[in-house]
């Protein structure tokens, strides 16, 4: 294979890597990196798939070790979704399930009243936490399951028990492979033959052999495209479970005789509340898309710069890089890629700084960057491992298995479609406000006016907004007939409001960038990012008068003018994304 001398430019490097990772590469994400760049973590080629997935419990039980204080680890959202970033790159399977015991399991007890409860075994690892949730038949209506934990007064006990087929708990981690597990399991809590709404229920599913304990029932499924783990169908025969089994909380407890009282009167937010992780796994998902994603451009940008090919003229070598073909599609990536990244820095800071008021609006918002992140980082990683050609394919080289694993981001914790659905909806019924158009007349503004490209793109917001808003007050034949003439621009409204979210993060960070060099690369981003969104609805901005037509045309040369800025910075960007070269030096493609 031919190889070029890669040659980096002058550019402030560090100041990039500390806006991108928010000044806390060394203090949050430098143990996962050194970590994960160690030699146990290395790819091993030529295991099977169960021993792939043997192989991901051993290293979860490595990063164990490596963790200060688990639950320290669970309750801080930036240390977690940190594990996330680093975890998805070296092993998908291992992240699989350290994302499972850390934040759905052991963030689930955490969460919960956990007076006199002994975690200790959780926290060593010693028992593996899985997360029981879904049913074979209720997935997206999770909230109809039919499981059920019934207060047997007599033997002072729940019993857990599936009901019916469809009741099966779907999916878990409930393989022997890993040794004792335990699970947290969502079933209906019966009393006295009242249906209190679903709760959670400790419940031990194995020992340390991996052996399912009585009454538990587990049936592996097939195998899976995405990342190597145990997927299983969980069934409970009659399982007795003590008293203390049940996450307690405000949203619903018992009593000592064994009465039930919540402060909240809705079966539905009960649940909801019972579930609360799910919002963090979220966060936890768009952490991990993010980490693979910059990795993949890490490494294809590497090779674009290294692997030679024809030139324009005869007998003449080039890098990939130099070529428009082959440089601009991965620069749209950079560029959405660092969108993405500072976008989920605000989503993970509101999160963690939101009081109670602010629930609604912050689940909704974290739910909304969790689909567009994880669904960017489909369409990033599929670039660059086209843009690597066959090596590409080859999993040794970090990008074929890691874009495999994402679609599991995309379904996990609320599949995409359905809780984008859910924002839409909330959106157009009182949960958002578009901003006024700017009173300053579109001939009067430049394309190369960063905030002009930001009001373009609320001014999208606007359109699909009001065009959903109409739809939903036509007449129709029924609620469903009338949902679903409105929902294709609602949908439109939220994937516009998520792009002016993410290039209001990217343009927020042009004005931290204390260089003139970090200022020109960050807006210059920026430019490329909002002029692309712009660009693809440039008739829907024509129509309603907020572009002229030759603004419509000038588009074209502004974007082919910013792409040729940002060429010879090309490397850096990636550089910045503090991907180990101990790691990239492992790959074949890059020379190991």
């Amino acid at each position: 294979m031919i190889r070029h001398q890669i040659q980096r430019t002058e550019t402030p490097l560090a100041e990039l890597t500390d806006i991108l990772f928010a000044n806390r590469l060394e203090s949050t994400h430098e143990r996962w990196r050194k970590l994960f760049s160690s030699a146990p973590f290395r790819f091993q080629e030529g295991l099977t798939h169960q021993e792939r997935i043997a192989l991901s419990y051993e290293r979860l039980r490595l990063v164990n070790m490596a963790v200060d204080g688990p639950q320290d680890l669970v309750t801080d959202p930036v240390a977690l979704t940190a594990l996330h970033e680093w975890a998805g790159i070296v092993d998908p399977g291992m992240a699989t399930v350290a994302s499972i015991h850390y934040n759905l399991f052991l963030g689930s007890l955490l969460d919960h009243d956990r007076a006199g409860r002994d975690l200790s075994e959780y926290v060593r690892g010693d028992r593996i936490g899985t997360f029981l949730c879904t049913e074979l038949a209720h997935g997206n209506d999770a909230a109809q399951m039919e499981t059920t934990a019934t207060l047997d007064r007599t033997s002072g006990c729940f019993v857990l028990h599936t009901p019916t087929p469809g009741a099966a708990k779907y999916m878990p981690n409930t393989g022997p492979t890993g040794g004792a597990k335990s699970a947290v399991v969502a079933a209906r809590l019966i009393i006295d033959g009242e249906d209190n709404g679903v709760f959670l229920f400790l419940t031990p599913l194995s020992d340390e052999e991996g052996h399912p304990l009585p009454g538990v029932e587990v049936s592996p499924l097939p195998q899976a495209a995405s990342s190597p783990v145990d997927h299983c169908t969980t069934v409970f025969s009659s399982v007795r479970l003590p008293l203390d089994a049940l996450l307690q909380g405000d949203h619903g407890r018992l009593g000592p005789e064994g009465e039930f009282s919540s402060s909240l009167g809705s079966p539905r937010k009960r649940f909801l509340r019972s579930i609360g992780r799910v919002t963090a796994g979220k966060l936890c998902m768009s952490a991990y898309s993010l980490g693979v994603t910059r990795h993949a451009l890490a490494v294809a940008m590497r090779h674009a710069h290294s692997r030679v090919t024809s030139g324009m003229t005869s007998g003449q070598k080039v890098p990939l890089i130099a070529h428009r073909s082959h440089h601009a599609p991965l620069l749209d990536a950079v560029a959405t890629t660092y969108a993405a990244t500072l976008l989920h820095r605000s989503v993970v800071r509101e999160w963690t700084w939101a009081e109670d008021t602010d629930r609604e609006a912050n689940e909704r918002l974290t739910a909304v960057a969790k689909g567009w992140i994880t669904w960017q980082a489909r369409a990033v990683m599929t670039e660059c491992r086209e843009r690597c050609g066959a090596q590409g394919l080859l999993l040794a080289n970090g990008i074929a298995g890691q874009l495999a694993a994402n679609e599991g981001t995309i379904t996990a914790e609320g599949d995409n479609k359905v809780i984008w659905v859910k924002a839409a909806g909330e959106m157009l019924l009182g949960g958002f406000s578009p901003k006024p158009p700017s009173e300053i007349a579109p001939e009067h503004r430049a394309l190369t006016d960063p905030e002009h490209l930001q009001d373009l793109m609320a001014d999208l917001e606007r359109i699909w907004h009001a065009r959903a808003r109409k739809r939903l007050r036509e007449r129709a034949a029924s609620p469903m007939a009338r949902w679903n003439a409105a929902v294709t621009p609602a949908l439109h409204l939220v994937d516009s409001h998520v792009h002016r979210l993410a290039g209001e993060a990217l343009l927020t960070a042009v004005g931290q960038a204390a260089s003139p060099q970090a200022r020109g690369l960050l807006g210059d981003l920026h430019s490329l990012f909002a002029l692309r969104q712009v660009a693809a609805h440039s008739g829907d901005l024509l129509a309603e008068g907020r572009l002229t037509a030759a603004q419509v045309q000038e588009l074209p040369d502004v974007v082919e003018t910013v792409v040729a800025a940002l060429e010879p910075h090309a490397l850096t960007l990636t550089d910045a994304f503090a991907v180990p070269d101990a790691l990239l030096d492992t790959y074949p493609m890059l020379g190991a």
